[in-house]
């Protein structure tokens, strides 16, 4: 079956508009069941302009790459083991780059400081726990791990032995984290979520790699919904457009981050030069100070002798 390729944020955002595929999608990676999910793709439109333009060729108003950079944010409503509600927010971020590290603490700054991020009523109102996921296109150093887990403990310093939880100033003030490495997806298929998340497997692009050819009866049953909606995406020409508008920014991005480096070099070699003719001069300078003594010197014991010459004569 052709879908089309979620590692483009235009298809990812595509397959999370759906409230039924993105409450599979986020149950899958947290290991916890959404029952309910509100939420708001956050987008950012930044201009791109040309790489050069002079006053011959200068570009009309507007004109340059359009980026859009999609974040999630969800109030999720979860069932726990004793067959009650809690309510967090989820922050889903996406990025191929990992320069992209800033951003998401801003964003993640940001979540914690807004006062609507909570629920209840009244004096009953709790701050909501944050989950942050992150699906990179970037290694982050753990190879072998496509999908990586991090908690927040409450440890005894005592005994170092982890407390009973949950625990809510704990919950309210530090969040949990799954980060996905989906160049490490490659052949890993040892859980159902490594199963899912094989839709990044990029070796299962075709000679167009805007689309993936992949076997529905790979998935497991309730995430074929998922299958399902990325087969419309793939099946979409606006879609297919805005994947080739990615591809252009991404190749503009690329393409300043050669310039970047280049000129990064150059100054390098600059500085390095500037460095070797500091040491130069200082060891001139220290060279013309010795002179300068042994001059200084010599005058002395030519001043003595002429002293000596004098006293002989008299």
């Amino acid at each position: 079956m052709y879908i089309a390729n979620p590692i483009y944020d235009t298809v990812f955002k595509f397959m999370m508009e759906d409230n039924k595929v993105a409450k599979a999608f986020l149950s899958a990676i947290i290991q916890e069941k959404v029952t309910e999910l509100d939420f708001a793709a956050q987008e950012h439109t930044i201009r791109v302009p040309p790489k050069k333009e002079t006053e011959r060729e200068k570009k009309p108003e507007g004109s340059g790459l359009n980026l859009t950079v999609c974040r999630f944010d969800f109030s999720a409503r979860i069932s726990t083991p004793e067959g009650g509600y809690r309510t967090v927010l989820i922050e889903l971020q996406k990025a191929k780059l990992a320069s992209d590290i800033m951003r998401f603490r801003r964003y993640l700054g940001l979540n914690y400081k807004n006062p609507n991020n909570a629920y209840g009523e009244g004096n009953d109102r709790k701050a909501c726990q944050i989950y942050c996921i992150f699906l990179l296109g970037c290694g982050i150093g753990f190879p072998g791990s496509p999908v990586i887990r991090v908690d927040s403990a409450a440890i005894d310093v005592a005994t170092d032995n982890p407390l009973p939880g949950p625990n809510e100033f704990v919950d309210s003030l530090h969040h949990r984290s799954w980060i996905v490495q989906t160049e490490q997806l490659k052949s890993r298929r040892r859980t159902d979520l490594e199963k899912l998340l094989s839709i990044f497997d990029q070796d299962n692009r075709t000679k167009d790699h805007h689309i993936l050819n992949v076997d529905e009866d790979d998935f497991p049953e309730e995430y074929r919904s998922i299958i399902r909606r990325l087969r419309m995406a793939f099946e979409s020409e606006d879609i297919q457009i805005e994947m080739e508008m990615e591809d252009d920014y991404l190749k503009e991005l690329q393409d300043r981050e050669r310039e970047v480096a280049e000129k990064e070099k150059v100054i390098e070699k600059q500085e390095k030069a500037l460095e070797e003719q500091g040491k130069a001069l200082e060891e001139q300078g220290k060279a013309l100070k010795d002179k300068d003594r042994a001059l200084e010197e010599q005058r002395r014991l030519i001043e003595e002798l002429k002293k000596q010459v004098a006293g002989i004569r008299k």
